[in-house]
């Protein structure tokens, strides 16, 4: 936090396209934190709620001692608790620990019925010690963990487990993905892999900040942030847009502009968080890769 701190206080305006703690919701940030990314209470409760779906009474999980894994196993344990569960153990780390043998230890001693790691890279480093000694298929992932595990694990390793994150079923924006994954390998990058975590939401900011620039005639950070309610819909009386160039037209001819994103319709509330989103379940195969579950 104390980096927001720096920024705002300069009156620079900061945007995540990928930034979920719950904290940032009430932090004082001068009104110049803006996000399109959807809050962790919502993944959470997701997640709290398909693993009691799943007919898991009794879990245990690894997690990131920050704003993000705390944040993300207090959303995650109400809603899970709500649903009638019971958490046994939720052990903390570390940024930069490389040694999770105590955590790994701690959870498996209490049986739980299934294990969620709320990490990011570090889960290549725990997967393999856990999944030795427990089901993968019992094994749930989050955003900051799910990804393609295809080059790190042998196959199987993680066959059944689940992840939820912020977004949609790719199937249902193919054509916006396969424009990204064309214009990125243009520009001589490697093949994303059908890999876009976060993807829509980054194109949805870039969208909005140009949107508020141009609605407020301004570059400075303190005015775009005073039009970024305004160009989501959150004010409540634009038109409903979809693309830059439609948006700016709405503008340009002196309307009110309300843009609808591709990750969601974004909507900024008073504290520059989206009031709507969506948290899509995936489940990885034999191969390590994971796919929406329909």
């Amino acid at each position: 936090m104390a980096f927001i701190d720096q920024v705002v206080g300069a009156g620079v305006l900061q945007f995540s396209p990928a930034n979920t703690s719950p904290t940032l919701t009430t932090y004082d940030d001068k009104g110049l934190y803006f996000r399109t990314a959807p809050s962790d209470l919502l993944q959470g409760e997701v997640l709290g709620n398909l693993m009691a779906a799943d007919g898991h009474q009794k879990i245990a999980m690894i997690v990131l001692n920050d704003a993000y894994g705390t944040g993300l196993r207090d959303a995650t344990t109400a809603s899970f608790e709500a649903a009638g569960g019971e958490v046994l153990a939720a052990p903390t780390f570390n940024a930069g620990d490389t040694n999770f043998s105590a955590q790994i230890s701690e959870v498996l001693a209490t049986s739980p019925d299934a294990i969620v790691l709320i990490t990011f890279d570090e889960a290549k480093t725990i997967i393999p010690a856990l999944v030795s000694q427990f089901p993968s298929d019992k094994l749930y992932m989050v955003d900051g963990n799910l990804a393609n595990y295809s080059a790190d694990f042998e196959p199987g390793t993680l066959t059944g487990a689940k992840g939820t994150a912020p977004g949609l079923d790719p199937d249902t924006i193919r054509d916006f993905l396969d424009r990204m994954e064309a214009n990125w390998v243009a520009e001589g990058n490697a093949s994303l892999a059908d890999v876009f975590l976060y993807g829509p939401e980054s194109y949805d900011a870039v969208v909005l900040l140009a949107l508020a620039a141009l609605a407020a005639g301004s570059v400075e950070g303190v005015d775009m942030a005073g039009k970024l309610q305004e160009v989501s819909g959150g004010s409540g009386s634009g038109t409903k847009c979809t693309t830059f160039a439609e948006c700016a037209d709405i503008i340009n001819g002196g309307g009110v502009a309300d843009y609808d994103g591709v990750s969601s319709p974004v909507t900024f509330d008073e504290f520059g968080d989206p009031t709507q989103g969506n948290i899509l379940v995936s489940i990885y195969g034999d191969d390590n890769t994971y796919t929406a579950v329909k």
